[in-house]
């Protein structure tokens, strides 16, 4: 037998705000913000890498890697759009993240047209199976 019922919450008002730890660690920082930061930036000035590094990290983010529009003729096989794809890439005309996503959506594509093949032979066997009925 259970210490509770069931669907009765044990405290139905829950946890009150100024308890939840993280709360509280908001509120502290908070209230010293502001000499905080003024430290963190002394630090930095002073030549603390560490302190360099979390004010940049939070001030000037990474930048994330924009796509650049690339132009290559398109083939009829997978195949020789990769043949183009890897040349391409080894001479220079695409950088070479692009060149391996690119190979990577022509194998995904590969792996989907595989799949469309065997469901259309399941399906034609099938058919026939039921023909023979």
């Amino acid at each position: 037998m259970s210490k509770f019922e069931k669907g009765t919450s044990g405290n139905p008002k829950g946890r009150t705000p100024a308890h939840i730890t993280a709360t509280k660690v908001r509120k502290s920082l908070a209230d010293d913000l502001p000499d905080i930061m003024n430290k963190l930036v002394e630090l930095a000035k002073e030549g603390d890498t560490t302190a360099i590094k979390l004010i940049l990290d939070r001030v000037c983010p990474a930048l994330k890697p924009q796509a650049v529009p690339i132009s290559l003729p398109v083939f009829d096989s997978l195949a020789e759009q990769g043949n183009e794809i890897i040349k391409a890439t080894m001479s220079g005309k695409i950088p070479p993240d692009i060149g391996s996503q690119l190979i990577t959506a022509l194998s995904n594509q590969g792996k989907l047209i595989e799949f469309q093949d065997m469901q259309e032979r399941l399906q034609r066997i099938e058919k026939q199976l039921q023909d023979r009925q």
